[in-house]
């Protein structure tokens, strides 16, 4: 088994993969089984974050601690184990702390590609962090001429890459087709109901309990779409919508990929809220563990 401790995907080769592995599970090919956590004695848990790929013939489970500490931010890991459905043996063991945040990223970008206008302009990355700076790499990639601009509640010394930091919030949102939440808050950082109609808000947010980037009561005045069905009880906002029938979510991620999911109705804001699938983790770090076995085959 190869332990891998800096994998590598490049923005491309990630966005490929998962195109690839929501466009099987359109058709039904691979199995997507939710994530679930188990609680620690004494707070924390560690999430699961499993998945099969038949094509691949692997099946992967990522599992990330999330371990709070008495002084100080959470401990947070990431770990995927790739495992042959040939030999059941371990292929691979993938440090996944960088690789989660451009998955999550690149989930994002193609959300965001599937739901926004062709003639989309504006962008904003709330949240100009690691995970932030992802989005807008990811996004360039699928919409290179959009605006984007940035900002975060602790300040930018400056965003460069094309992208330009702001003070404000309402600086970095006003006439934004698109505002990706990028925040390790958990409490309402924006409500889309104060957005035109048609403009797309997508939401990450945290794994921490409760953790949730805009108000519940938003939700039944939105047009929502989703990772996946199974973030329904995940996703703390929407499991706390008050009124809000889960039946109406309008598409997930598998469907927009594939086109088959409608699109946004154009009357009301739009929002895509993902939480990480394992089906996600997996793709990834398939595409990771190829470049780190062609890079050695190569080197030899």
């Amino acid at each position: 088994m190869r332990v891998i401790t800096t994998p590598h995907a490049s923005e491309q080769a990630v966005l490929a993969a998962l195109r690839a592995a929501f466009t099987d599970l359109a058709s039904g090919d691979p199995a997507l089984p939710g994530q679930f956590a188990v609680d620690l004695p004494g707070g924390g848990d560690v999430l699961h974050y499993p998945a099969v790929l038949p094509a691949a013939d692997v099946y992967a489970v990522k599992v990330s601690p999330y371990l709070p500490q008495a002084a100080g931010p959470a401990v947070v890991t990431a770990w995927t184990l790739l495992i042959s459905l040939s030999t059941g043996q371990p292929v691979a063991l993938l440090d996944a702390a960088h690789l989660t945040v451009e998955r999550t990223a690149a989930t994002t970008a193609l959300a965001a590609d599937a739901l926004l206008p062709p003639d989309a302009r504006t962008a904003a990355v709330v949240g100009y962090g690691r995970v932030g700076r992802a989005h807008a790499r990811c996004l360039r990639q699928v919409r290179p001429g959009m605006d984007v601009r940035a900002f975060s509640p602790s300040g930018i010394g400056g965003a460069g890459d094309g992208v330009r930091a702001v003070s404000t919030l309402d600086e970095a949102t006003a006439g934004a087709d698109l505002v990706m939440l990028c925040t390790s808050a958990a409490a309402d950082v924006l409500d889309p109901r104060h957005l035109p109609p048609g403009a797309v808000v997508t939401s990450i947010s945290t794994n921490a309990p409760g953790a949730r980037e805009i108000p519940p009561a938003a939700v039944p005045e939105l047009d929502v779409y989703v990772d996946a069905r199974t973030s329904l009880t995940v996703a703390a906002e929407l499991a706390a919508a008050a009124g809000w029938d889960p039946a109406t979510v309008r598409g997930d991620l598998a469907g927009l990929v594939a086109g088959t999911a409608p699109r946004p109705g154009g009357q009301r804001p739009v929002y895509f809220r993902s939480v990480g699938l394992g089906i996600e983790d997996a793709a990834v770090a398939l595409a990771a563990y190829a470049y780190e076995t062609a890079t050695t085959e190569g080197q030899a």
